[in-house]
């Protein structure tokens, strides 16, 4: 999904529709404007740097690329910008090899604000890290996006950092979202079966939290298979859900659910 977003790659079907505008119809100038304003947090902070460019190389190619300021210019906004994620000039010269993996993805994190951009896509950004570290970086994106004013497209499997990051959460199953609602409703009452069993996945810390788990059973759906995507592993299917696909349906402003029960589990 991010990268279709991104436009790394294009869609078989559908649209992506960013400020009332299908991305897939943009033109070229169109996409070199949409590219500034969208940018990406990759996952790996070293497979996603180039390891023949210095750390100030690589935050200012983007400037370079559409000749923005003479370079004199260009140095003076990179060294704000690592000076902001916590970079140190000493370090500008460096190569990726040199860093640890926490200054490596706030290298990531400076090459993708260089551009000023209003929306970031961070595609699982601190699964790679250490967890000392995985919460220096959450600490600096969440000061970044009040300062930069961005917005967050915020992807991961860890469900106590969604809940710290995210003000609404998207719960995607076989690459269709199932669940859509504000952070507070998805932790207190979630909806459909496969959000309840995620959270109640989640180790909790105290020791009196007796819970019972609701584990997942069965296997995947197949391609072409009828119904819900989710039928096999549901332990609340009925007979409905072996031949219809529920569509995400709308519940209240903020609230979509995509289940026959529709929330009656």
């Amino acid at each position: 999904m991010a990268r279709l977003i991104i436009r790394l790659e294009r869609p078989d079907a559908g649209n992506i529709y960013y400020k009332g505008d299908d991305i897939n119809s943009f033109s070229a100038a169109q996409l070199k404007s949409y590219r500034g304003n969208v940018q990406m947090i990759f996952q790996d902070p070293y497979s996603s740097l180039n390891p023949r460019k210095s750390a100030v190389s690589i935050i200012r190619e983007p400037l370079t690329i559409r000749k923005i300021g003479d370079k004199n210019e260009r140095d003076e906004m990179v060294m704000q910008l690592m000076a902001k994620v916590g970079l140190s000039k000493e370090q500008a010269n460096r190569y990726p090899h040199e860093f640890s993996g926490g200054q490596r993805q706030r290298i990531g994190i400076a090459r993708a604000l260089v551009l000023k951009p209003e929306l970031i896509i961070a595609d699982e950004p601190v699964s790679a890290l250490d967890v000392s570290i995985q919460a220096q970086i959450l600490n600096l994106l969440k000061e970044l996006k009040h300062d930069f004013g961005l917005t967050y497209l915020f992807i991961s499997h860890d469900l106590n950092v969604i809940r710290n990051m995210s003000d609404r959460i998207a719960v995607m199953y076989l690459g269709k979202i199932v669940e859509l609602a504000a952070n507070r409703d998805i932790y207190s009452t979630p909806m459909h079966p496969y959000t309840r069993m995620l959270l109640s996945a989640v180790p909790s810390g105290d020791p009196k939290n007796k819970n019972r788990t609701l584990s997942i059973k069965g296997e995947a759906r197949n391609e072409g298979e009828k119904g819900c995507n989710f039928q096999n592993r549901c332990s609340y299917k009925i007979d409905i859900c072996a031949q219809e696909e529920p569509p995400l349906k709308r519940y209240d402003q903020q609230r979509f659910c995509a289940c026959h029960r529709g929330g009656s589990i």
